[in-house]
């Protein structure tokens, strides 16, 4: 597979750190939904390209992984924490499963959800 991540000389699918990263995040209290939402609000899941993808992982020339994750955030919650939160269980979820620490974990807020 050309789209396959090497880590110390380990291949793993960019399918399997999404799901790593997407199951941790979707835990956090106050996150509504991983994904930018689209037309009409639905959101983006299955997307794979550039800035509407919903996670991106990348890894450098020199090995280090860095997490590009859109969330969108319920109202109510105080966009700081619960980006601070996404930071902290992304790496720890990463690190714990595949056992390369992560250098940078970007998140983006792409929207609040107002619960009715």
């Amino acid at each position: 597979m050309s789209d396959e991540i090497k880590l110390e000389g380990l291949g793993i699918a960019p399918g399997v750190l999404d799901t790593i990263v997407t199951v941790a995040v979707e835990g956090i209290d106050g996150v509504a939904a991983v994904g930018a939402a689209g037309l009409a609000g639905l959101v983006q899941k299955g997307s794979r390209k550039g800035s509407s993808r919903a996670v991106d992982v990348s890894v450098s020339d020199d090995g280090a992984i860095s997490v590009t994750v859109h969330v969108q955030v319920l109202y109510g919650h105080r966009i700081k924490d619960v980006a601070k939160a996404i930071q902290e269980v992304v790496a720890d979820a990463v690190t714990s499963q595949v056992g390369i620490d992560i250098a940078a974990v970007d998140v983006y807020v792409d929207g609040i959800v107002f619960v009715e």
